[in-house]
């Protein structure tokens, strides 16, 4: 988190200038970096696809929303959104409603955006890979040889994080109705940030960066873990092994500190996913930007730039692949030794000693 914060710093502070000079450079329109970048970074009610000659070519998608004064759903896209609803730059192009008296308010939103679009693009992905190595080990027989190729690389993968993280993270006794979840977990976020990378349809979206999602996987974890812990676990939270004026008088601070924990556990599971996907699409969709602050700077700035920017977007874009899938190996782990910390066996452990 710190080293990537600092490489951002860094990149910010290296811009500035250059940011500077293009927007004196003969009066011409300033490219503001910062607003280009949160703008791709946001979500959105249309699925952008490419630009050419001041034309957007968009895919259209369906905007679902209720009206605050009238109760009324309307269904439609961006282009045909009514007159009394509007796109609000000020709260990240959110939909507001203008009421009659001249207020804005947010109405109920059930719109497929950009993010839950690229959800259920995964989805499908996920569907098909899975459907068609399961078909495989249904048509084979019992003297065929092992898996090759792809089915054989996602058995490997499959095999990897069943016996090298979630057995022994959880514990043996426990493992097998927890690997179901952390495996879909970590396949999720895997596939979701290699199909993130692609900077065209149907990839692009930046869905782990989205902190909602990330919110969203941190409260399945929590629930698996709270509400499949055992009364070990919270006789642990509430009545730990410790001296009593550290858990009855004058003030129950051990027992205050273990339930602060039941909600720092899944918060730095969000905060970690979200903060390190979207710092690394930041750093790409910066770099992307400094082509076209170089030609707007004069021909030997573009070309200089060009190269610089051509060979960090590539050393970036390598790095993000092994990211994609670190960050899914580190969701994914803590989560298993989180879930594993819900079934302490102490006393089972002593009686055995």
């Amino acid at each position: 988190m710190k080293q990537i914060r600092t490489i951002l710093f860094l990149i910010a502070m290296a811009l500035l200038p250059l940011n500077i000079c293009a927007a004196d450079n003969g009066g011409e329109e300033r490219l503001n970096i910062p607003e280009i970048v949160l703008e791709h970074l946001a979500d959105s009610y249309e699925w952008h696809v490419a630009s050419y000659e001041g034309r957007h070519f968009s895919i259209p998608l369906p905007i679902i929303v209720r009206s605050e004064e009238t109760g009324e759903w309307s269904f439609c896209t961006a282009h045909t959104l009514p007159d009394k609803f509007f796109f609000d730059k000020a709260h990240h192009g959110k939909i507001y409603e203008r009421l009659s008296d001249g207020t804005a308010v947010r109405p109920i939103d059930l719109s497929i955006t950009k993010t839950v679009a690229q959800i259920w693009i995964v989805v499908i992905v996920l569907i098909c890979v899975f459907l068609s190595c399961a078909r495989w080990y249904k048509n084979r027989d019992e003297k065929s040889d092992a898996p090759k190729g792809f089915v054989g690389a996602v058995e490997m993968l499959v095999m990897t994080i069943y016996d090298d993280l979630i057995k022994p993270s959880v514990g043996d006794r426990h493992y097998r109705k927890f690997a179901p979840y952390l495996l879909t977990v970590f396949f999720f976020i895997f596939t979701t940030n290699i199909i993130g990378l692609i900077p065209v349809f149907p990839g692009g979206a930046n869905v782990t960066g989205n902190i909602n999602v990330t919110l969203f996987l941190a409260v399945c974890t929590m629930l698996a873990i709270n509400v499949f812990g055992n009364k070990e676990y919270w006789k642990e939270i509430f009545w730990p092994d410790v001296p009593l004026f550290l858990k009855a008088y004058p003030a129950p601070v051990m027992p205050l500190i273990e339930l602060f924990g039941v909600f720092t556990k899944p918060f730095a599971l969000m905060i970690r996913l979200f903060a390190n996907m979207m710092a690394g699409h930041a750093v790409i969709l910066s770099f992307t930007c400094v082509i076209f602050l170089g030609w707007s700077m004069g021909v030997g700035y573009g070309i200089g730039l060009n190269v610089f920017s051509a060979v960090m977007l590539l050393f970036m874009n390598c790095l993000e692949v092994l990211v994609a899938f670190v960050q899914a190996y580190v969701f994914t782990m803590l989560s298993a030794v989180f879930i594993g910390l819900s079934h302490p066996e102490h006393h089972a452990h002593e009686e055995n000693v």
